[in-house]
This record gives structure tokens, sequence and C-alpha cells, in this order.
């Protein structure tokens, strides 16, 4: 892999930060019948070579979702909002979810506001057709202290307000440091799930991620029962050298390694899951395109 999501992450949210979401059907999806997509980074080298190839082999393999990984100066992979959608449409796709850092830069406190910036990401996600916005990083200035996470979370929850107003939900992506971090009584990700309005902040789990910190995915859906309204899928093997987030674990196809996905899938899919988004960042010696297919494959073998 030519770059870790970490570090995408971090360079992402360099450049959206000088650079200048709308459906409410998702709540009302049945119980048991969850949305399935792909996050974009999964097919990240493909995309950036030819989006349009990518996004179309995705359909013909049944993809009908999909969430973005990519938005640069109002753009999605090269598109503005409006051409984005249409092109996803054209292709019987749609994006309900997409990845934007929320920085520090984004808040204004003297003002009590957001930057311009912000704004127009929430505008862009709602004109493409967006139910959640996720930011899937937090700075390591924004949880020096507690106080620092205390003031951060605060922000988060003004986030949600901002995007129900676009008839959205505001959420956040863990990565590994969550689950090492300690903040308070427990874990940094235990604090962030603490000073967060669930009503106003959704938490996309990732399974696959924590794997190596010695944090679990099914234990931690267990004791906060319905704070996961989208889910990351991601299964993990033993990697030669160190995996995706500095672990001995490197991600691979669903049902192939160590990560209990099925059975998390199974309790979530009871306790309030609406998203299921797939996502692979390592493949093993098969092409990203090859993995996404086995993956929806798998996916369908287990009744989704």
């Amino acid at each position: 892999m030519s770059i870790s999501r970490r570090k995408f992450l971090q360079q992402t949210a360099l450049l959206t930060a000088g650079s200048s979401l709308v459906s409410s059907s998702l709540f009302a999806r049945p119980a048991n019948s969850p949305l399935v997509g792909i996050q974009l980074y999964s097919v990240r080298a493909d995309m950036m070579a030819n989006p349009v190839a990518t996004l179309k082999a995705l359909s013909s393999m049944g993809y009908k979702y999909v969430e973005h990984a990519n938005y640069v100066k109002r753009q999605f992979y090269g598109y503005n909002a409006k051409d984005f959608k249409n092109l996803l449409s054209d292709l019987g796709l749609e994006m309900r979810s997409g990845h934007t850092v929320m920085g520090k830069e984004h808040w204004n406190s003297s003002k009590n506001d957001f930057s311009d910036s912000w704004k127009y990401t929430i505008e862009d996600a709602a004109t493409v057709g967006q139910e959640f916005v996720i930011s899937p990083w937090l700075d390591n200035s924004m949880r020096k202290t507690e106080d620092d996470l205390k003031r951060y979370m605060n922000v988060f929850n003004e986030c949600g307000r901002l995007c129900q107003k676009w008839n959205m939900k505001f959420g956040y992506h863990n990565h590994d440091f969550e689950f090492t971090e300690k903040m308070g009584k427990g874990t940094l990700y235990e604090a962030i799930l603490e000073y967060t309005d669930p009503e106003l902040v959704i938490q996309q789990l990732d399974t696959g991620n924590m794997h190596g910190t010695g944090a679990e995915a099914f234990s931690i859906v267990k004791k906060f029962p319905g704070r996961f309204i989208s889910l990351h899928i991601k299964d993990e093997i033993a990697a030669a050298g160190k995996g995706e987030m500095g672990h001995n674990f490197e991600s691979t196809l669903l049902g192939v390694g160590v990560v209990p996905v099925k059975d998390i899938l199974a309790y979530c899919n009871e306790h309030g899951t609406r998203h299921i988004i797939i996502e692979q960042e390592s493949y093993q010696q098969k092409t990203p395109l090859e993995s996404c297919k086995i993956n929806i494959a798998t996916l369908k073998s287990w009744g989704y």
C-alpha cells in the first residue's frame, strides 16, 4: 500500500483546510434492511486514475451505495457536487455518506461559528445526496486534555445541529488511538461517546481499525448498543510487517480474518445500525476491484 489511511487523512485535512448533505429516507428503513455500501478508499488508486470506469465496475458488481473519501476544493474526485451526483445516478449509484475531516480550523471560537469552508462542505454534502457527514479523524491538539476534548465535542454537537438544518446527521469514525489513549476514567473513545449527544452525533464504528490495540469491536457494540447507526465492516489478518494502523494486522477479505464480522453485523442489525459500509485497504495479491467483488458476494451470502 503506497499511502496509509492515517497519512491520507492528514494530507486531505491540510488540503481542505484552506479551501473554501439531503434525504431522510435512511431513518425510515426497515429494522432488518440496512443499506449496504462501499468506502471508495477501498479503490482509491482506481478512483484517482479513472473514477467513471471504477464506479461503473462497482455498480456492475451489485453495489448501489458508495461513501467518499475525497473532497477537496469543493470537488468529489474532481467533480462538483451536482455533477458527481449526476454521474452516480447515471450508473445506478447513490452516495449517502462521506468522510471529510472537520479540523480545528473549521471552528471560529471568537465568532462561535463554523468557517465558510466547512459550511460549503455541509452544503455540498447535501447537494450530492448525503445523509451522513462523517469526520474520520481527531487531531492530537483537540485531545491533549479532557477539557480540550470536551470543548471540541461541543463543536461536534454544534455540527450536528448544523447538519440537521440540511436534514443530515454528523458523525465520527474511529481509528485505533481512541482505544489506546486514556481520557478521564476510561478510554478516549468512551469519552467521545460521553461528550457527544447521540441525537446530534452518530458513531461509525470501524470493526477492524482497533484490532491489535486490545479492544474488540464486538465488546464495544454490546457495551454501547444503539450508538452505531453506521458500521464500517472490516476484517483483519496478521501482517508480515506493520499493518495499516501500525499494528501487526492488515485488512483482508470479509470472513477470512480474525474479526467476527458476521456476528457483529447480526447484533448491530438488531440494535439500530442502518448503514453497512465495506472497506478493505490491503489486498493480499488480489486487485482492489477483485476484492470488492468477493466482499459483496460474501455479504450477500450472509443475507444482506
